[in-house]
């Protein structure tokens, strides 16, 4: 039975390819034919080649920065928002008040960034705006979410102790709680740069500004030579904050 069950689902799967290939109307021998292939290697020639004029190098660096500096300031913003909401979210503040919380910042996380992104191009026009508005409000649903499970996971006994000496409950969280959450939380608030930083280049696709942004005009415009440029200082700029946040979390966290 089991064997059958298993030829049957083959078989399935089988017929599922077949289909999409026929309701697609994909022509595979029209794909790999000469005409095509010389096409696909001019494209990819003139994609080879980048623009690495010194007026186009300046405008990429300008958009490198845009886009460094949306990530940075988005998630800047997304961790205060998020450690605000954390508190409630962890039952500090009563269990009407962390339904509320946990509502607001599952409601910020189900939406994607780009989805925030064209939200916020409406709401506040085109450029880097809308592009931190977006990080920050999705960002803050993840970070809020993350802070949270992190307080209810930290030891409630150092601010108890405090709370009885007499220390009201904002000395009693700065001192007993957030010094042994910090390495948590800029952990969790690193990893997620390190994700902005990639979306942050992507945003510009609707409009957000960045690096993305100057990609888009180029694919638009079919400059294959500046968008070669774009993707290559997309790459090193991942990988330049990918290295710095990497060699922050083995100096701040692991310390």
């Amino acid at each position: 039975m089991k064997r059958l069950v298993n030829a049957l689902l083959v078989m399935a799967i089988g017929w599922a390819v077949v289909a999409s290939f026929a309701y697609l109307e994909l022509d595979l021998a029209e794909l790999g034919s000469a005409a095509s292939l010389k096409q696909m290697g001019a494209y990819v020639q003139r994609f080879l080649s980048p623009d690495v004029s010194v007026g186009y190098l300046s405008a990429i660096f300008h958009g490198a920065l845009e886009t460094l500096a949306m990530s940075a300031l988005g998630t800047l913003l997304a961790a205060g928002l998020g450690l605000v909401l954390a508190l409630p979210a962890a039952g500090r503040f009563g269990w009407p008040a962390q339904s509320v919380a946990r509502l607001l910042l599952n409601a910020l996380r189900a939406i994607p960034e780009l989805v925030w992104a064209a939200l916020m191009v409406l709401a506040a026009g085109l450029g880097p705006n809308a592009g931190t508005l977006a990080l920050a409000l999705h960002t803050t649903g993840v970070l809020g979410r993350l802070f949270a499970e992190a307080l209810e996971n930290t030891p409630p006994q150092p601010a108890e102790a405090l709370r009885r000496q007499g220390a009201n409950p904002v000395l009693a969280f700065c001192y007993g709680t957030l010094p042994n959450l910090a390495p948590q939380l800029i952990a969790y608030c690193l990893y997620r740069w390190e994700n902005n930083i990639r979306m942050a280049s992507v945003l510009g696709f609707v409009g957000a500004g960045g690096l993305g942004q100057m990609l888009y005009v180029s694919l638009s415009l079919f400059q294959e030579a500046q968008a070669s440029t774009v993707i290559l200082a997309m790459l090193a700029l991942v990988f330049a904050v990918d290295s710095l946040s990497a060699w922050s979390r083995q100096r701040w966290v692991k310390a």
